[in-house]
């Protein structure tokens, strides 16, 4: 395994020598004669950096000037920096401390002193930095568990909706291209980049609700009369009812999107959806951009009672308002997206 690197930054090579010795059977050292350097050399091996040793008054860039840019790219709170420095004043060690350093040690250096007490921070912070990974990596696993748990409910149903279970995977894709088009060109919706995967997870549960729904209307090739449609609606509110079933789900991340898509991915910008009767902004936007992926996929997708349409037929009715209305942005998040929507679909059938 490659050794750990301790950065030392000192424009004195007494000072960098005698540093030097101390860590060097233990760690990797790099040197840097001054702040421009030492920025330059934590670029390059900020990954492996267990620690910086810094001097304050220094040429060309201080040891402050230093600091304050390791804080502006956020790197202070990953990489351990100790000021090394014969200026011991009030000030120093306040503005030292204020802008992140781990301690202030003084000149000159007694190498066993300083040894142990660098030594101790580093395994600290190796510790540290350890429990985040696994912390990292159990919050990955859980939701990919979380995913896969619902997409396997979610295909099933549409297994039994005489489907391929392709379906879910399409509609969390084409979330996806929807909500990364908001999340880039329309920020006042205040969408964060985090939430993104989380509302696309959420949204293969849109129709979950179907199982619920008898097999001859499910299933059924021709138009649905009045009665059969009212008891196809109440899909949405029996979706929201299975998810407040299941144990614990309030608690997960993913139940405010997955309830909410649920219960209002049918209802329209003009207010004529369902079940509430929603009216523009009304809808959440994640809402909204599920029910554009629905339509879509409905479109282009063979189902018992239609073939299937083509994309730019597809395109042409929703832009046109031939599937109902929908937001103007969403429309022309769709415009901005379109090419990769095709390429999306260019191997589905």
């Amino acid at each position: 395994m490659d050794k750990k690197i301790i950065l030392i930054v000192d424009d004195v090579e007494m000072n960098r020598a005698i540093l030097s010795a101390t860590f060097q059977e233990e760690y990797d050292i790099l040197e840097a004669v001054n702040g421009r350097e030492a920025l330059d050399v934590i670029e390059l091996h900020k990954d492996k950096i267990s620690a910086v040793l810094l001097d304050v008054i220094m040429p060309v860039m201080d040891g402050f000037e230093v600091l304050e840019e390791m804080n502006r790219k956020g790197w202070i709170e990953k990489i351990p920096v100790f000021l090394i420095t014969a200026e011991s004043s009030q000030q120093v060690m306040k503005k030292g401390y204020e802008l992140g350093v781990v301690d202030i040690i003084g000149k000159p250096i007694t190498p066993f002193f300083i040894r142990r007490r660098i030594g101790n921070v580093i395994k600290l912070n190796n510790v540290v930095n350890e429990q985040e990974a696994m912390l990292k990596k159990q919050e990955k696993e859980i939701r990919e568990l979380n995913r896969s748990i619902l997409e396997t409910l979610s295909t099933a149903i549409e297994f039994r909706d005489c489907e391929s279970g392709e379906h879910v995977v399409r509609m969390s894709n084409l979330t996806l291209l929807f909500l990364k088009a908001i999340y880039e060109y329309y920020p006042e919706y205040g969408v964060e980049e985090s939430e993104l995967q989380v509302i696309a997870d959420a949204a293969v549960m849109h129709d979950v609700g179907k199982i619920a729904i008898p097999d001859n209307i499910l299933n059924k090739p021709g138009r649905l009369t009045l009665e059969e449609f009212e008891i196809m609606k109440t899909h949405s509110l029996r979706g929201c009812e299975l998810l407040d079933s299941v144990p614990k789900m309030r608690e997960n991340p993913i139940y405010e999107y997955a309830y909410d898509i649920c219960r209002h991915h049918h209802e329209r910008w003009d207010g004529k959806g369902y079940p509430d009767g929603l009216k523009g902004e009304e809808i959440s936007i994640w809402a909204q951009v599920v029910a554009l992926a629905d339509v879509y996929d409905a479109l282009v997708s063979e189902r018992v009672y239609k073939k299937a349409y083509s994309h730019d037929v597809a395109i042409h009715m929703i832009l046109e308002g031939e599937c109902g209305t929908f937001n103007p942005i969403l429309m022309e998040c769709l415009k901005k997206v379109e090419k990769q929507v095709r390429e999306s679909y260019e191997d589905k059938n």
